[in-house]
C-alpha cells in the first residue's frame, strides 16, 4: 500500500477540523477516523503543530502570536529554496572573482 503524503495546506485544514471536533468532545481515535489517518499521524501532526513557531503580528499596541498556516508553511519553503540557489550563485561568483584576481596578479 502506498504512502500517502499530506500538503501542509491539508495538514493545516484537518487540525483545524480535529479542533472543532475534540471542542464537541469527540475522542482522538473518531477525529483520525473522520480525518482518514491514523491516531498516530494525527499524533505526529498536533506534536509537530506545537513544536512550530508561531509567527508574531503586531496589531495596534499588542503583539499576537497567530499559528502558521500551510500557505505560509510552502511560502516558506519556496524562499528556502530560493535562498539556496542564490547563495550557490554567490559562491560561484565569488570563486570566479578570486581567479580573475589571481590571474591579475600573475600579469601583474
Amino acid at each position: 500500500m502506498r504512502k500517502q503524503r499530506h500538503s501542509p495546506a491539508e495538514i493545516a485544514t484537518k487540525l483545524r477540523q480535529s479542533d472543532a471536533m475534540s471542542k464537541d468532545g469527540v475522542a482522538m481515535a473518531k477525529i483520525a477516523e473522520a480525518l482518514g489517518i491514523s491516531v498516530m499521524t494525527y499524533h505526529r501532526w498536533r506534536k509537530a503543530r506545537e513544536a512550530a513557531p508561531a509567527t508574531a503580528v503586531i496589531t495596534g499596541a499588542q503583539l499576537v502570536n497567530t499559528p502558521v498556516d500551510g500557505d505560509q508553511i510552502n511560502r516558506i519553503k519556496q524562499l528556502e529554496l530560493e535562498n539556496s540557489r542564490l547563495r550557490r550563485l554567490l559562491a560561484d561568483i565569488l570563486l570566479e572573482k578570486v581567479e580573475l584576481q589571481e590571474s591579475l596578479q600573475k600579469r601583474g
